[in-house]
């Protein structure tokens, strides 16, 4: 698969996408394509990145029947939720290059009973 796709090539590539709702998803912004300039003419592009992120939105709102603005915040919980994600892997590779006794300290205080 390329590693940027047209507006035609991912309305094919994902299921259940089409013209409108594409639109839909630029519009509300929860998909943000690249604009490739050619001249005098713009097109959009789109990423592997959205594609996964549309292939995710068509199943939420075809499953769970959601409209554009539940979409939207849906869409919006799932991206703080994968940057909390990669703050704790962060963290995690901090605290495993540190010594056995600070990394015990850490695992103490973190068991602790609140």
């Amino acid at each position: 698969m390329n590693e940027h796709l047209t507006e035609d090539e991912v309305i094919a590539a994902v299921p259940g996408l089409t013209r409108t709702r594409l639109v839909s998803f630029i519009e509300t912004e929860v998909i943000v394509p690249l604009r490739r300039e050619d001249g005098a003419v713009s097109a959009l592009i789109f990423r592997q990145v959205d594609v996964a992120r549309m292939q995710v939105l068509c199943n939420l709102a075809e499953d769970l029947e959601l409209d554009d603005a539940a979409l939207a915040v849906v869409v919006a919980l799932i991206d703080k939720l994968h940057a909390a994600r990669q703050d704790l892997l962060a963290i995690a590779r901090a605290v495993a290059a540190e010594p056995p006794d600070v990394r015990a300290r850490i695992g103490s205080a973190v068991l602790m009973p609140r």
